[in-house]
């Protein structure tokens, strides 16, 4: 059966897993997963992302999670804003302050993805992902 959003399939299988305090979690790899992932990492959120191929030969995303003292999880929420059914585009002058910078806004734009304070930096709008923190 087809998913008709991949990406909010991957923000719900993290946010449950912090839930539950597991250690990590697998999902199905695509190229904008695994860039998602290297951003959580870049800014903290998880502890490490990797590839692995099953015995069936497919592949899976494994993201482990990262906990702070007391065993609170780093990511507090995740929250999608951009759906297959109502995109959500921002330019530069647009893009949200999450938590007044103690979270993150993560975009997908002609240069790539990348995180708020990296579209600010290299002056670009584009589709408004998600919020993280």
């Amino acid at each position: 059966m087809s998913m008709t959003d991949p990406i909010a399939d991957m923000l719900t299988r993290i946010r449950n897993a912090c839930g539950a305090k597991h250690r990590r979690v697998d999902m199905p790899v695509s190229k904008l997963k695994v860039e998602i992932a290297k951003i959580l990492k870049e800014n903290n959120f998880i502890q490490d992302y990797k590839t692995l191929d099953t015995e069936n030969g497919r592949q899976l995303l494994r993201v482990v999670l990262k906990y702070a003292q007391g065993g609170q999880p780093v990511i507090r929420e995740l929250r999608r804003i951009s759906t297959p059914g109502l995109r959500k585009y921002v330019a530069v002058a647009e893009i949200p302050r999450v938590r007044n910078g103690l979270g993150m806004a993560i975009l997908s734009t002609s240069q790539g993805v990348m995180s708020d304070r990296q579209a600010r930096q290299k002056r670009t709008g584009g589709e408004l992902l998600a919020l993280v923190w």
